[in-house]
């Protein structure tokens, strides 16, 4: 961290992943308006949070002085960063001796993606979780022989590259699991920059403006001169064309349709009805075939406490299908019941995000980055 002349500290998105990563203590002291905060927040195993607006503390912070612990690490947060620096120097010079500000705010925030490295891949190469930590979601980097392939990529591109770049690997392939509608995906952009191929199934992209292969059942996309194959496995319900892929019979990287906590929502197209029975057959039919080894990497997640001890989000199929809640639906009936009237609010601009992921809205980095705020929402329990 930098020390400023204040005695106030900057903590930037990645010290702060880490430090919840860690599962270290962390007062936050969040400045946004009140609706902003209710809707969307940090949270963390050992965080406690407390929601004061900025226009509240105008005058001095000295009302809420006996409500922040004075040895305990305090983090100042608002929606860019400016208002979180004046109170965190009114806390300094009342006294507080480890008070930061998030750096950026939860603007920048919203778009960090973490690294973390999930396994090995049997003949030396290896995949990559990168976490978006203050949205809930989740891509992938399948590395082997010096080449890779991106797994829904989100639109914050440089991060992919930059990664690739430092350890000298090229990326070859972007590949989308399906039509994305809680954020923008990255995968054509990407590959167009890269000169690499982009994927998508074919029965999510019948609107789409460009050009892209099909991410097709029993194709193989090799990743390195290595035999690190991906495996496309059709499961529809979350989508129409929503693929599932296989990684070196290890790793199952199930998109939206299936998440640690939860299981995907039939509903962002406006087709919960029609799709609900395709989502039942994937996760309590073709999913239950596939060997319980396979550890589950989705492309969300719904809570902090999903995340492991060392950052990543996972867990073996098996486990999943005696553990969460959305596999455990004994009566098919009750399952279309649940998965149709028991959804959570949609995510923000939603409509909007998949016709930027058709090629149809171009909307500035501005306006993306509108389109994007607040929680993911793609599971049937997200709150």
């Amino acid at each position: 961290m930098m020390e400023q002349q204040t005695s106030v500290k900057t903590m930037t998105a990645h010290e702060l992943t880490q430090l919840l990563f860690a599962q270290e203590e962390l007062f936050i002291l969040d400045v946004r308006n009140t609706s902003d905060y209710e809707n969307w927040r940090i949270e963390g195993h050992r965080v406690v949070s407390m929601n004061i607006p900025y226009f509240d503390l105008l005058d001095g912070v000295e009302a809420v002085l006996e409500k922040i612990p004075v040895k305990q690490k305090v983090l100042v947060v608002c929606a860019k960063e400016g208002s979180s620096i004046f109170v965190a120097e009114m806390l300094a010079e009342a006294g507080f001796t480890d008070v930061s500000y998030l750096q950026g705010g939860m603007k920048v925030w919203s778009e960090h993606l973490e690294p973390v490295k999930v396994g090995d891949l049997r003949d030396g190469g290896a995949i990559y979780q990168f976490v978006r930590i203050g949205k809930g979601c989740l891509s992938y980097m399948i590395v082997s022989g010096g080449e890779a392939a991106v797994v829904d990529t989100l639109r914050m591109t440089d991060v992919y590259e930059a990664f690739a770049a430092k350890h000298q690997w090229t990326i070859k392939h972007t590949i989308d699991t399906h039509l994305h509608a809680d954020h923008i995906s990255g995968g054509k952009k990407l590959a167009d920059q890269l000169n690499a191929s982009y994927w998508l199934p074919e029965k999510d992209a019948e609107e789409v403006t460009y050009s892209y292969h099909k991410l097709e059942e029993g194709q193989e996309i090799q990743v390195g001169a290595t035999k690190i194959v991906i495996l496309p496995i059709y499961s529809p319900g979350h989508t129409i064309g929503s693929t599932s892929l296989i990684v070196d019979d290890t790793y199952f990287l199930t998109g939206d349709s299936l998440f640690v906590a939860s299981i995907g929502r039939p509903d962002l197209a406006g087709k919960a009805e029609d799709w609900v029975g395709d989502l039942h057959n994937t996760l309590y039919n073709r999913y239950k075939e596939l060997p319980e080894h396979l550890v589950v990497l989705p492309a969300h997640f719904g809570s902090y406490t999903e995340i492991g001890p060392m950052g990543a989000v996972s867990a073996r199929l098996g486990d999943l299908y005696r553990n969460n809640p959305g596999l455990t639906i004994a009566d098919e009936s009750e399952f279309r019941y649940i998965v149709t009237h028991h959804l959570p609010p949609q995510p923000n601009a939603y409509q909007e995000i998949r016709q930027v992921n058709m090629g149809k809205l171009k909307p500035s980095e501005e306006e993306q980055q509108e389109m994007e705020v607040g929680p993911n929402r793609c599971a049937i329990h997200d709150k």
